[in-house]
């Protein structure tokens, strides 16, 4: 009788939640490359001028500004929305572990994701 090879129920679990993370950085790293090719094909030539500082403009200060701009194709605006889907990545595997925990039926670890989910949204959102 040969044992069976099948993954359980958690290990199946640990495998979505890494391929959730996967999936997050990779997509992050290909919207910044995306962003960054084009930023260079349209500035790379140009001489920086370090004698003037020139702050972040305003339409990248928020997050539907960005959008935007990463919508019209906009390099700075790619690179920008690519740091956010990274910075987004950790909270979807936790908001995906607190689903999974509840199908499992395990109250414990709702409930500390859930304060990890809290502390994460304070971190984020208290700046």
């Amino acid at each position: 009788m040969l044992l069976d090879d099948r993954p359980t129920e958690d290990q199946a679990f640990a495998v979505w939640l890494g391929l959730v993370l996967r999936g997050g950085v990779m997509t992050a790293a290909a919207i910044v490359a995306v962003g960054a090719i084009v930023y260079l094909a349209k500035y790379g030539a140009v001489q920086p001028r370090y004698q003037v500082f020139n702050g972040e403009p305003a339409d990248l200060r928020a997050v539907a500004g960005i959008v935007a701009d990463a919508a019209h194709g906009s390099g700075r605006g790619l690179i920008q929305l690519g740091l956010i889907v990274l910075i987004a990545t950790p909270v979807v595997r936790v908001l995906c572990s607190i689903v999974g925990f509840f199908r499992e039926g395990d109250r414990f670890y709702v409930f500390v994701t859930l304060v990890v989910l809290g502390l994460l949204t304070y971190s984020l959102l208290a700046a």
